[in-house]
């Protein structure tokens, strides 16, 4: 029997990246509660190691860019008016949307739509700091408060009346920079002497088989620039029957990991990573692994950001530290011509590879909080809302 007072949090995330942060977020909750804690909603893999049982797949959710979205959107909708229907029968304490504005703003929307008064907390704030301000003003009206990785966000948010807080990222609590190279070289057989290849093509079915492909291309012209080398392939459950067949092919005899700690391992015995546009960045960074990011989307979309983006860069180690220090190869330009020589360097050139080390420690600076980690603050946020909307009051004003 679950007590009276038991916490019931209601979270929803459409994408991996998010899962991951909800798994560490439960696990936090729970600390906070003594285990005293009762979850339901939509995540991964991640989430689900934490006890959540998802209410559908995230693979139904985790789709980019707007022509991506389009042939998606009757179930994507479909799975928004079961998530209302569901958080509006089971009236849980809160609901914490992650992530995912696509799906999860569209969640929020329903449920004031059809008059739920429980609060709505957003966990990662949209970039609009990097396009589409006035979604900082649409977020007011459906949210209670939101939650932010970056330190430069809460007053984009804050103007319009959204009450926000920096919570610090979690990817200092990721573990990448504890990965073991001897580990993973001798597990997979990979010599002291060999180079090896980081390759993440990202989470999602559209940005992976656009990606592949190049990256394939890109691998091969490496070759040719560096002598042979080994390729670590990290992926997750949405995407990894796909990864797994496309690498097949690949130069390198490609070592598929799917667990995180493999994942960071494989960090740790690389020399170099390519890797899709995202959060991923940090955790490269967290683990001093050089880098180049790469991005390709539906033409029609590319063209939409070129007209609304208003940031020069998009790699968050580039925007922490306000300089271009990681390439960023992104849609007309990321091609294989241009991916292998930017690798090249990075592997050959120390020099250029300790100017990538020094960065990535400032970066991380920039990004701690001091004491609490991120996401015992994230979940002593959430419980403290819940606390007082049980006793009648108010915590938001005092976040």
């Amino acid at each position: 029997m679950i007590e009276l007072r038991t916490p019931f949090i209601f979270l929803v995330t459409g994408e991996p990246s998010g899962d991951a942060l909800g798994g560490r977020l439960i696990a936090a909750m729970r600390q906070r509660t003594g285990g005293n804690l009762r979850i339901a909603g939509i995540g991964g893999e991640r989430m689900r190691e934490e006890g959540l049982e998802s209410l559908v797949p995230l693979s139904d959710l985790a789709v980019a860019g707007v022509a991506e979205v389009l042939p998606r959107a009757p179930l994507i909708l479909r799975r928004v008016r079961e998530t209302v229907m569901a958080i509006r029968t089971l009236r849980p304490d809160v609901v914490v949307t992650i992530d995912s504005s696509g799906f999860s703003w569209r969640v929020a929307h329903g449920l004031r739509r059809h008059g739920a008064t429980l609060p709505l907390i957003h966990y990662v704030a949209p970039m609009v700091w990097a396009w589409r301000t006035g979604r900082a003003r649409r977020m007011a009206r459906w949210y209670d408060h939101l939650m932010t990785l970056l330190p430069f966000e809460p007053p984009f948010f804050e103007q319009v009346g959204l009450s926000c807080r920096y919570v610090g990222h979690p990817v200092l609590e990721s573990g990448a920079d504890r990965g073991d190279a001897v580990r993973f070289r001798s597990m997979h057989g990979v010599a002291k002497d060999e180079v090896l290849i980081t390759v993440l093509p990202g989470s999602r079915q559209a940005e992976v088989t656009r990606l592949l492909p190049i990256f394939e291309l890109a691998l091969g012209q490496l070759q040719c620039l560096t002598g042979p080398f080994r390729v670590a392939v990290p992926t997750v459950s949405t995407v990894a029957a796909t990864v797994s067949k496309a690498v097949r092919s690949w130069p390198g005899t490609p070592i598929i990991v799917r667990r995180p700690e493999a994942k960071y391992d494989a960090f740790a015995a690389s020399c170099v990573a390519l890797a899709a546009s995202g959060s991923i960045a940090l955790e490269l960074a967290l683990a001093k692994l050089p880098m180049v990011t790469a991005y390709r989307l539906n033409p029609l979309t590319e063209k939409f950001l070129k007209r609304t983006l208003k940031v020069r860069q998009v790699n968050l180690v580039n925007l922490l530290l306000d300089k271009p220090l990681v390439a960023e190869l992104l849609g007309p330009n990321c091609t294989p011509e241009r991916l292998a020589p930017a690798l090249a360097e990075l592997i050959t050139d120390e020099r250029v590879r300790a100017e990538h080390r020094q960065g990535y420690d400032e970066a991380m600076r920039r990004l701690e909080a001091g004491g609490v980690s991120p996401s015992l603050r994230a979940a002593d946020q959430i419980l403290e809302i819940v606390a007082a909307r049980r006793c009648g009051g108010s915590a938001l004003t005092s976040l």
